[in-house]
């Protein structure tokens, strides 16, 4: 296992704090486009135990519960394992997490966000860990997800680059991505409590939102560590935006370079960036594209903002060893200046033949190219998440045993078995106590047969009447 700037990572053996033996954590996911939300799961996740194993679904069970995956099942895997928290990745998880699963790695728990993964038939894939007290929970990062990315994409526009420009044509595509009004299963409008949820129509998990950057957040991703002595600093420079498997079979190549190597990553500013990409680049801003790379193994620092042409005083600040650049093309400076002059000047240039021609142009060519395909799954998976939330409404109101709707019954248990005193009207203020206490409750004054009680096991006959002074149990 490679080096992820939080220790050495993957050791079989490793021991938890004190020889105490290492708590196994497990996640796993589809971690289709991965994104800093992605990441910052794992991060949470990691922090939770000592010892960090991912499931990755395959390509065939993600199109079988979601739709299609922008990217395939060996790219997923790859780009799962370039990330700094995770000891190790298993291929082809089950898309169900089940307790057979957690044993079968000897994981003492898993981890999750707190939204919902769902099967096609609309089941919690988390179910069985949950009843078992397996299951733990992390927060959700706001302001990023898959359908915000791909929406990014369609839309070619550059809104997304501040706060400030977040308004009328991305705004109202960001609230309509591929989500027309969705009735309930009944064919009845959302109840208020899930529409006050769900504004818009949609839910609270899936959907656009503005990424807030903050220093925290920045001191949660980054390792901290400067360059020691005998490690070789080599700077790489660039966009990285979407940070994806182009950008790590790069790094990975940079990494190889050196038996300690740090490598700093410089990410040029937006304006930077858009001056020699054009359209609507970069798809994620500044500040996401920080969190995505800081997020990778093989990166040590970033330089945020960094300058486009690699100067003579940013080597010697960081008094870096080797300046690398992959195949792809390099654009002159603004005045028409070769951006590596300098380090090639020094003779610490190279050029990276990483063996990838994944670039972020061809990801957003297979978006648009199954745009119909993506924007039908984010149908699916909002219809079926919304129709969770108002199942999850409706479970909520308490059962018959537990409930009180301001009445309580009189009435012969020999009755209630029998089933007689379902439809009885009885006097509303009295209430039956059974021993233990049991208070059966009536719904305006008509008695529910014992068959519909759902207590779960038999009333006692000896029975008293107790006027209806309380309110619960």
């Amino acid at each position: 296992m490679i080096r992820n700037g939080h220790g050495e990572a993957g050791a079989a053996g490793r021991r938890g704090p004190a020889g105490q033996r290492a708590v196994r954590v497990w996640c796993d996911g589809c971690y289709d486009m991965v994104h800093y939300g992605h990441s910052n799961q794992l991060r949470q996740a990691r922090a939770m135990g000592d010892y960090l194993i991912v499931g990755v679904h395959t390509d065939e069970e993600i199109a079988k519960h979601k739709g299609p995956p922008v990217f395939t099942q060996e790219e997923r895997y790859k780009m799962v394992q370039a990330i700094k928290w995770v000891d190790e990745v298993v291929p082809a998880a089950p898309y169900v997490t089940t307790l057979e699963t957690l044993d079968k790695y000897n994981c003492d728990f898993c981890v999750h966000g707190n939204d919902i993964t769902l099967t096609v038939d609309g089941r919690d894939t988390y179910e069985e860990v949950k009843q078992a007290g397996r299951y733990r929970e992390c927060k959700r990062t706001q302001g990023v997800s898959t359908t915000d990315l791909v929406g990014r994409m369609l839309l070619v526009t550059k809104a997304h680059h501040s706060i400030q420009e977040m308004s009328s044509e991305y705004r109202e595509y960001a609230d309509s991505f591929g989500k027309p009004p969705h009735p309930t299963p009944a064919g009845d409008t959302l109840s208020s409590e899930v529409s006050s949820q769900c504004p818009g129509g949609q839910n609270p998990w899936t959907g656009v939102s503005q990424f807030l950057q903050t220093s925290q957040k920045i001191i949660q991703f980054a390792s901290g560590k400067e360059p020691q002595p005998g490690e070789t600093v080599i700077y790489v420079a660039g966009a990285f935006d979407l940070f994806h498997i182009g950008h790590v079979d790069f790094l990975e190549e940079v990494h190889k370079l050196a038996k300690r190597p740090y490598i700093i990553a410089g990410l040029h500013f937006d304006q930077e960036v858009n001056r020699y990409k054009g359209k609507n680049y970069p798809i994620m801003n500044l500040h996401e594209r920080t969190l995505s790379v800081l997020a990778c193994r093989y990166v040590s620092e970033v330089v945020i903002g960094a300058p486009y042409s690699v100067t003579a005083e940013l080597l010697s600040h960081f008094k870096v060893d080797l300046v690398c650049h992959g195949k792809t093309e390099i654009v002159p400076d603004r005045d028409g200046s070769d951006p590596y002059q300098e380090p090639k000047r020094r003779g610490i240039f190279c050029q990276i033949d990483s063996g990838s021609n994944l670039t972020t142009d061809l990801i957003v060519q297979r978006i648009i190219k199954n745009r119909l395909e993506y924007e039908a799954r984010n149908q699916k998976k909002e219809a079926k998440e919304l129709a969770f939330l108002e199942a999850m409404r409706q479970q909520e109101a308490p059962p018959p045993c537990s409930a009180f709707f301001g009445e309580r019954a009189f009435v012969n248990i020999s009755d209630l078995e029998s089933g007689s005193g379902g439809g009885a009207h009885i006097p509303p203020a009295w209430a039956v106590l059974s021993i233990p206490t049991v208070l059966l409750p009536t719904r305006n004054g008509v008695v529910p047969t014992l068959g519909s009680l759902g207590c779960g096991g038999t009333l006692h006959r000896q029975m008293c009447c107790i006027p209806h002074t309380t309110h619960g149990l």
